[in-house]
């Protein structure tokens, strides 16, 4: 398949989360956005402890942002190598909502993200982030395996 048919995605959203599959994802998107000479958008979401007590609620935070910086210095590199544009955002919420309030904040053309494997209770009692965000995305979806 040629990369015309994805001539007209510009804004290339990947949602990172340091999980194998998102690590695929993200090798993913950054062949297509040196492909395309699109942007890529990097989002990592943290989701904070139930209950977040205070002390608890910041040293989650910290730690998970610490760990995502880090990650990220790889990344920006294989971006500065194949010239693309990049920009990363670390934010706290549920994941399928903050991927999908970020896809709309940007105007993404794709989002680009790893499925992840949960037991079918788990995708019956609250489904899969994948799953959300296919749902209510306003954009395309592709969903790395």
């Amino acid at each position: 398949m040629g990369s015309t048919v994805f001539v007209g995605f510009q804004r290339i959203l990947v949602a990172y989360d340091r999980s194998p599959h998102s690590e695929h994802a993200m090798n993913v998107a950054l062949s297509m956005a040196g492909d395309l000479k699109a942007r890529l958008f990097v989002i990592s979401v943290i989701r904070p402890p139930e209950p977040a007590e205070s002390a608890e609620f910041h040293a989650v935070v910290d730690d998970a942002r610490e760990k995502y910086e880090k990650s990220y210095v790889a990344i920006r590199e294989i971006a500065r190598q194949k010239e693309i544009e990049l920009e990363t955002e670390i934010v706290v919420g549920h994941p399928a909502e903050q991927i999908i309030h970020m896809a709309d904040q940007m105007q993404a053309s794709v989002i680009v993200m790893g499925k992840r494997s949960h037991t079918i209770l788990h995708r019956w009692m609250i489904g899969s982030n994948s799953e959300r965000v296919l749902r209510y995305a306003h954009c395309p979806v592709m969903i790395v395996h």
